[in-house]
């Protein structure tokens, strides 16, 4: 049976994969990676009318070609001002998943495939087949972008907000179900904002820090290893490429034109073999704790405002109005990764959220009632 739903939706996830790399090409400098982007935007552009094409044969009245959506203008206006590898890593996952569940259902119906690519992968191939201009070098910067630091980044913003907020809303919750003054309320409150944000950036700190020094050292082992004995690494870089999908007379061009010059052997193997992208080491441990202590404190000072201002049980309520806002958005921009409808991922958060605090709330009062 033909899902004309589901293919709507994959048409929108096509245009919208067209758009992003059209505005990636825009912003990226690399003129040759530049060139990839723009290819990659015109294979979605052709999967987007292959699908309307079909969707036309069996919809009254045909649909028209829509135009970028609403998320995929967000994202784009991320890419614009944080770059575009805070956007890359969620939109090739979402395609590929797309593609995948799209060729599970084909193959499920008895069809044939329709020849989208099953992965990014495949993208790869296809681009290195129509395009002989494009190299090894190209090809591992398009693979390290899609693996950058950026998405989970972008993520852990998301979600670092989201601890602050949750976390110390129970907190709140909790101490005022305990039937404490608004002094307890506030200082509890501060308390766990400090706390929460101490935490998170140490931690963050600790992380990234570890990351690099590891990093350092396995890039090290491998420029040694390329010193001493090159002719080896290119062979094996040369497998890698095959193993992508890329024909061996293709991949051994690639391989050759990446050890023309050192500095590109060491980035690409470094991409390649380690799965490392040499741009994560030039990230600030300091920068990224201090970024995770004021996202918390961001989070965390919403269900504390109120209790600045009022008291009692208005400042209960308002204090769960602030944080139901606080965590709709937050579910809302969960959407940039997720695909979901807004409505729905906003009411989810809220949902649990407010859960959280219930409990706690509940577990306050309780507290409170025995120690009277």
């Amino acid at each position: 049976m033909y899902d004309i739903k589901k293919r709507l939706q994959q048409l929108q996830t096509e245009v919208d994969t067209a758009y992003l790399y059209q505005r990636f090409a825009a912003l990226e400098e690399d003129e040759s990676v530049a060139q990839v982007f723009r290819e990659l935007s015109a294979v979605e552009r052709s999967h987007a009318e292959h699908l309307l094409l079909a969707l036309s044969k069996v919809q009254s009245p045909p649909p028209k070609m829509p135009g970028p959506s609403r998320r995929a203008r967000v994202q784009a206006g991320i890419a614009r001002v944080m770059g575009y590898s805070y956007v890359l890593p969620t939109v090739l996952d979402t395609e590929k998943s797309l593609a995948n569940s799209a060729l599970l259902s084909r193959q499920q119906s008895g069809q044939p495939a329709s020849g989208a690519e099953a992965n990014h992968v495949r993208i790869l191939q296809n681009l290195s087949r129509i395009s002989p201009a494009v190299t090894g070098s190209q090809v591992s910067k398009i693979e390290g972008r899609h693996k950058a630091v950026g998405g989970n980044a972008l993520r852990a913003a998301v979600l670092g907000a989201n601890d602050g907020l949750v976390s110390n809303m129970s907190l709140v919750m909790g101490v005022a179900g305990a039937s404490a003054g608004n002094k307890e309320i506030l200082i509890a409150g501060f308390a766990g904002l400090l706390a929460g944000s101490i935490s998170m950036a140490l931690g963050e700190w600790l992380s990234v820090q570890s990351s690099r020094e590891l990093y350092q050292r396995q890039i090290d082992i491998e420029i040694e290893e390329i010193e001493t004995n090159p002719e080896a690494e290119l062979k094996e870089l040369a497998l890698i490429y095959q193993a992508k999908g890329i024909e061996k007379e293709a991949a051994e061009r690639m391989a050759r034109q990446v050890f023309d010059n050192k500095e590109s052997a060491y980035e690409t193997l470094a991409r390649e073999e380690l799965g490392i992208n040499p741009e994560e080491l030039g990230g600030s441990a300091w920068e990224a704790a201090i970024t995770s202590f004021i996202l918390f404190a961001i989070g965390a000072i919403i269900p504390v405002i109120p209790f600045l201002f009022t008291s009692g049980p208005s400042a209960t309520i308002a204090s769960l109005a602030f944080s139901t806002v606080g965590l709709f958005g937050i579910g809302a921009a969960i959407t940039l990764f997720t695909g979901r409808k807004v409505a729905f991922s906003g009411i989810r958060q809220v949902l649990f959220g407010l859960t959280a605090a219930a409990i706690t709330f509940g577990i306050g009062w309780l507290i409170g009632m025995g120690i009277q």
